[in-house]
């Protein structure tokens, strides 16, 4: 019975072709921003087996047809050498055990090539697979990112509300201070100021405060 994900992505993807992910770099990249998981393991290691299975029935193929195409030219050439003559029983077992030989080479070749015929098919639906458990898997990142984001947003905005309020009420206190101070000094005077040891002067910290900063 087909998963809900193959229901909906199955339709919307027919007609589409999809790359062979395994083979894909881009594909493999893709875990470097999202997780693997035990079933993309799995459809990446049952993907890579078909192929594997796919490319050494072909190279298969291709040697057993080269060894056919030597038996026969050995049968022909042993043929040739009889010029008419009945073959001798060495000579007959010789062109029996070749007639055999190649026998067996189209009833391997025969299966070879049934099997090839399937596992285009097969290699598709475990690609198909694999495809949908990486779109899951990617979906989820993305969502839980999206939310992470959201988060950060909220308390940025926050914070810089926050920041707003705390700057505004630091250069209140400030100005109040320069005004408490300039007051004191107009009406006590330096000396009576010193005589207390207040020696706190607004202006004077905010040179010290910017010193810092001028001299990078």
């Amino acid at each position: 019975m087909p998963s809900r994900k193959e229901e909906v992505y199955r339709p919307a993807l027919s007609g589409k072709k999809i790359p062979l992910l395994t083979l894909d770099n881009k594909w493999h990249r893709l875990f470097t921003q999202t997780k693997s998981t035990p079933e993309i393991k799995a459809y990446e290691e049952q993907l890579n087996d078909l192929l594997k299975r796919q490319g050494k029935l072909t190279n298969e193929v291709k040697e057993i047809k080269k060894l056919k195409t030597r038996l026969m030219n050995q049968i022909v050439e042993k043929m040739d050498t009889l010029d008419n003559e009945e073959p001798s029983r060495n000579e007959n077992q010789y062109l029996e055990e070749h007639k055999r030989l190649i026998n067996d080479c189209n009833d391997k070749v025969n299966a070879y090539q049934d099997e090839l015929l399937d596992i285009p098919k097969k290699i598709d639906e475990v690609n198909f697979q694999l495809m949908l458990e990486t779109m899951e898997s990617c979906y989820h990142t993305l969502q839980n990112n999206t939310e992470e984001i959201d988060e950060i947003a909220a308390w940025v905005a926050e914070i810089r509300v926050e920041l707003k309020k705390k700057l505004i009420y630091k250069q209140e206190k400030e100005i109040m201070n320069q005004e408490l101070y300039a007051y004191m000094h107009d009406i006590f005077g330096a000396n009576v100021i010193e005589l207390f040891d207040m020696k706190y002067n607004p202006s004077d910290r905010q040179i010290k405060k910017s010193e810092p900063e001028n001299k990078k």
